[in-house]
């Protein structure tokens, strides 16, 4: 078998990167929130990083194993536990069959990850096992986790190799103010010269308005040329809207495909898993950087994932001491 829900928690969804070539239909991406804690989770446990994860929001679930299996848990520090004990995020770990992994509180972030080497025995719906909450598509049923939900592991628990190596340094989400950089555009001439200095060089507060979709802001008005309606037109992860109101709103991962409000920017993609980690009433700034810049970050980050998983994923023989981290 696999894993058993004991109690689903708040919002505890089957994601992956998401569900891409049917924006034309009216299908939303959907996928992870945060690509690097859900990436390099799968990189720990020996898959690709587009493998399905269980996306944990604030308060998390209790699932019981069936079986054994390695797993890691990354993100935001949401007190998983194994039986009552402390779990280190960002190392695989051995769970052995009937123990219960369990989410307590939260210390830092708001969104945790965990990836089950071989991955989830979850049908791929349109190229994707994400869940889009919204068509009730994808996933498990289409639908959040809840009690007596089983789902079983698609391949066996083994040895992987340099099992005491796979460990990656734990990120901090101690901070109550973050800077997201922006590409500017594609409706930055929409907005007069003081309300582009407005937007980057003022101070933006989260909302409770906070969601999968989007997440809204809260601070100075951003002037416009002639009001914040356009025709409307594609969006995309990260895209930040203007309405008439003058405040902001960051498209994310469930975001519709299409929308009639102006976008003076868009959050980067490396700079997109710190706003999934933030909380309402933390404070944002936005910054400019160009097309360049946002590009050789991205590819960066993905040279450093690539070579992580070679590192971890050259075939070696086991010492006969070497074990993947268990908690007994």
């Amino acid at each position: 078998m696999g894993i058993q829900i004991i109690n689903g928690g708040f919002l505890t969804t089957i994601q992956d990167m998401g569900r891409y070539g049917y924006q034309e239909t009216g299908m939303s991406v959907s996928g992870v929130m945060d690509t690097r804690a859900a990436s390099l989770a799968n990189i720990l446990v020996g898959n690709d990083t587009n493998e399905a994860v269980i996306e944990i929001t604030m308060m998390g679930p209790t699932m019981k194993f069936t079986e054994d299996e390695i797993i890691a848990v990354t993100g935001g520090d949401l007190g998983a536990k194994i039986d009552g004990k402390p779990v280190e995020r960002y190392r695989a770990v051995l769970v052995k069959a009937g123990q219960t992994l369990s989410f307590m509180g939260m210390y830092g972030g708001s969104r945790a990850y965990v990836a089950f080497a071989g991955g989830l025995d979850i049908p791929v719906v349109m190229g994707s096992r994400s869940t889009n909450l919204k068509s009730k598509v994808g996933g498990y049923e289409g639908r959040k986790l809840g009690t007596g939900d089983e789902i079983a592991f698609r391949a066996p628990a083994s040895w992987l190799p340099h099992m005491a190596e796979r460990v990656y340094g734990l990120p901090s989400y101690g901070a109550k103010e973050w800077t997201l950089r922006v590409v500017m555009g594609p409706q930055d001439d929409c907005f007069t010269d003081k309300g582009i200095n407005t937007f980057l060089n003022s101070t933006y507060t989260i909302s409770n308005e906070y969601d999968r979709m989007g997440c809204r802001m809260e601070g100075d008005v951003i002037e416009h040329k002639n009001g914040g309606d356009i025709i409307t037109d594609g969006i995309s992860f990260g895209a930040v809207q203007v309405p008439s109101h003058g405040n902001p709103i960051v498209m994310m991962a469930d975001h519709q495909t299409t929308g009639g409000y102006t976008k003076i920017a868009n959050v980067i993609s490396v700079d997109l898993p710190v706003l999934a980690q933030c909380m309402p009433g933390m404070k944002i700034h936005f910054e400019k950087v160009t097309v360049d810049e946002a590009q050789a970050l991205y590819c960066k980050e993905k040279e450093e994932f690539d070579a992580l998983a070679k590192r971890l994923n050259t075939p070696v023989e086991p010492a006969d001491d070497e074990q993947a981290v268990a908690i007994a």
